[in-house]
């Protein structure tokens, strides 16, 4: 069917790192809806798909995007959490398909649901690409699309090779499931996993209808020009909003894997979610380009790296793009860029995608887009930063270039949602800071490891990094994140990426009081030019909600339930602890 209101589309957000195509292959070929197809997969289940074609008659490339969401809401431009799939009419404008499909259970869909990336979500997706080829709107050739399900999506089928498949293009994508999405750094994500089921997942979730022309009326006032303003509205209660998600009542269905994730399931042995692309990621083989949002912590913080080191992909063949800090709700970035790469990788255009650097990354500071042929980039040093003893006078402890004296820095560790007495940050400090004053011109771009000589006087607590510039007037620019549980600090080789120290967070090793032990632990990247009266800043706390910044400032950081115990944690210096970054040789003028 075809609505009788235009769906509006919208490109808000950024769209393009630091570049522009110089031709696009189509253009001003309209939008029509083919609401509610249904695809047949094994068992008899029905798949519900709504299909966006061009109004001007062809066959065209099909864009799928495949998620674990009711998708009523996709297209309305609505502001929900799982709004991740673009705004169809941007590509049918340029002359692409996008299907929107929703997995056995979930809205339209028939079949009983599964374990989120079951193996037989893949069989389904798989079926979805062969189905969209075979239609006659289709030219046989099926690209995919879509933020963060969606993307994650994308890697499983792509490992098996579906004939129709030509590229993919994946933004803020988690590989390793258990480690980037269930069991973070060694405890359950529980903040993060409860606004995902509350905002997805509720009765609400599965039983609302919204008509394609209901749809389409929406899109014309959400997508339209009063778009920024409702951006900032959203911004200005996205708190809000993650506390009303955390507190709804999901199906039965997902509370029970919620119980399971967090109570029951603490190692991987015992995981019942899938172990994710990671393990076929060598199989991957098509083009793609994949976007990682930096200002992510605890969700989708080291996939990309993971796809980029361990694809079967020629190395000609793959982008990655390293993006500013932004947390929109509709996602709408990146479409243009997607565009781009799609009209080079499918009908050849000559746009100067080609050309583009195959890693692009955003320099905080600079404000702007760097490139290199890899990251971390083959030129960059690794620079080692000492912690050690304040200076004379200083009110902080200091980062040095050079080894330190001995001595010893602590901080107090207090259980997230205890009362706390009046005045206790004056006798007892919840972050201990280390500053280098920064003398000259200095671009960081790559790994961030963090390696501390620790103690505790309890037997487990919890330790969180954060690196920050302090620009000249004081305001604090956040950098990079990292955190680790003490006593689950065993590091898994062979699951770590040039970017990331894989942790095994379900091999646990109690601490012994007071007796130190090595930490080895990575912070998020966070590319930054640092200036003359800048200083470079490292914080150490044992709680998230003291370091992280807000979402409302385009940081998905979610709080975390540690740490487990009220105590004094301890970090030894002369030498015993630092943190190692990358400078990168700066640009020439």
């Amino acid at each position: 069917m075809s609505t009788h209101i235009p769906l509006r589309g919208s490109t808000a957000g950024r769209q393009y790192a630091g570049w522009e195509p110089r031709a696009v292959a189509m253009e001003g070929l309209g939008n029509r809806v083919l609401a509610d197809q249904r695809v047949s997969v094994a068992g008899g289940a029905e798949l519900h798909a709504d299909v966006y074609v061009p109004r001007a008659p062809g066959r065209y490339p099909a864009v799928v995007s495949f998620g674990g969401y009711a998708t009523e809401r996709a297209t309305a431009g609505i502001p929900a959490g799982s709004n991740e799939i673009g705004s169809p009419p941007v590509f049918t404008d340029r002359g692409y398909c996008p299907v929107v499909v929703e997995r056995r259970g979930m809205g339209r869909s028939t079949g009983e649901q599964v374990m989120f990336f079951d193996p037989q979500d893949v069989d389904d997706h798989e079926a979805v690409i062969a189905w969209a080829a075979e239609q006659p709107w289709c030219n046989g050739e099926v690209v995919l699309f879509g933020t963060s399900y969606y993307a994650v999506s994308q890697l499983s089928v792509a490992a098996r090779k579906p004939p129709a498949l030509r590229a993919l293009f994946c933004n803020e994508v988690s590989t390793d499931l258990w480690r980037h999405l269930v069991h973070f750094a060694g405890v359950p994500a529980w903040f993060f996993v409860s606004l995902w089921m509350g905002g997805n997942y509720t009765q609400e979730n599965y039983d609302e209808r919204l008509s394609p022309d209901r749809r389409a009326l929406l899109s014309q006032v959400t997508n339209g020009p009063l778009h920024p303003l409702l951006e900032r509205l959203v911004h200005h209660r996205v708190s809000g909003m993650f506390e009303s998600f955390e507190s709804a009542t999901p199906v039965e269905f997902m509370r029970r894997i919620y119980a399971h994730w967090m109570f029951d399931e603490k190692t991987r042995a015992q995981a019942t979610i899938p172990k994710g692309p990671t393990a076929t990621l060598g199989e991957v083989e098509v083009p793609f380009t994949v976007v990682q949002n930096l200002g992510y912590f605890n969700l989708h913080q080291f996939g990309c790296y993971d796809l980029v080191a361990n694809a079967g992909t020629p190395a000609d063949s793959r982008w990655l793009i390293l993006a500013p800090p932004v947390f929109d709700l509709p996602v709408y970035s990146w479409q243009g860029e997607a565009l781009a790469f799609f009209d080079h990788v499918l009908r050849g255009t000559d746009n100067g995608y080609a050309e583009q650097p195959h890693v692009r990354y955003w320099v905080e500071g600079a404000e702007r887009f760097d490139t290199a042929t890899a990251f971390p980039p083959a030129c960059g040093e690794v620079r080692r930063l000492h912690l050690g003893p304040p200076d004379e006078d200083a009110t902080t402890c200091r980062l040095s270039r050079e080894a330190t004296a001995e001595g010893s820095g602590s901080w107090v560790a207090v259980p997230l949602g205890l009362p706390q007495l009046g005045g206790l940050d004056e006798v007892a400090h919840q972050v201990l800071t280390f500053d280098l004053p920064v003398e000259e011109d200095t671009r960081l771009a790559g790994p961030v490891t963090a390696r501390l000589t620790y103690s505790c006087n309890e037997i487990d607590s919890y330790v969180v990094a954060r690196l920050s510039r302090l620009d000249a007037a004081g305001e604090c620019h956040q950098l990079s994140l990292g955190a680790i549980r003490p006593a689950s600090r065993t590091e898994e080789e062979g699951r770590s990426t040039p970017l990331e120290i894989a942790i095994d967070a379900g091999l646990r090793e109690p601490l012994v009081p007071d007796e130190p032990v090595v930490l080895r632990f990575s912070l998020t990247p966070g590319p930054t030019l640092l200036r003359p009266g800048d200083t470079l800043r490292l914080e150490l706390a044992s709680r998230v909600d003291l370091l992280r910044a807000d979402p409302s400032e385009g940081y998905a950081q979610f709080d975390m339930p540690v740490p487990p115990y009220p105590c004094r944690n301890t970090v030894h210096f002369g030498g015993d602890s630092w943190i190692e970054v990358t400078e990168v040789p700066l640009p020439a003028p």
